[in-house]
């Protein structure tokens, strides 16, 4: 029996490879798609540490109005991205650190704003046992997996 110029068993064989082909490819993608997340957490957290890293030279520098007993991290992840008026300008221009906070790529939530998708570490917290507080020294990733790398996502 042909169908189109293929004998059946042809026809089978040709699924058979195409099956067998896709179910290779599909681990394949998959690790890639885990890849291109791992990279967009590595940037996102550079991107919001560089930021925290630049609102505390601003504050050391007398830019960020300075109160009693503050560290010089901002209160929080949002602070970055809306900006503080800037105390050395006369027109009180604003300092912004961040155009926006990035996402966390690994939280589950979409509908969460960008901010809540991050573990928050304060300036008095220990690394060992990272904990919000008054400001935001670091962040980390609330996932619970582990990177292609071995290390957990909460660990970078």
């Amino acid at each position: 029996m042909r169908a189109r110029g293929f004998t059946l068993v042809e026809l089978v064989i040709t699924v058979a490879i195409v099956g067998l082909l896709a179910t290779a490819a599909f681990p394949l993608a998959e690790m890639a798609a885990r890849r291109t997340r791992e990279q967009d957490l590595r940037l996102a957290l550079r991107e919001i540490r560089d930021a925290l890293d630049a609102y505390k030279l601003a504050f050391d520098d007398g830019r960020v109005i300075q109160e009693l007993g503050q560290s010089g991290y901002p209160p929080d992840l949002d602070t970055l991205a809306e900006g503080v008026e800037d105390a050395k300008d006369p027109e009180a221009r604003r300092i912004y650190f961040l155009r926006r906070v990035p996402r966390d790529p690994f939280f589950p939530d979409l509908a969460a704003r960008a901010s809540e998708t991050w573990g928050l570490r304060s300036y008095e917290s220990p690394p060992e046992d990272p904990q919000p507080g008054d400001d935001v020294f670091d962040v980390y990733s609330l996932s619970p997996g582990t990177g292609l790398n071995g290390v957990a996502y909460r660990e970078w």
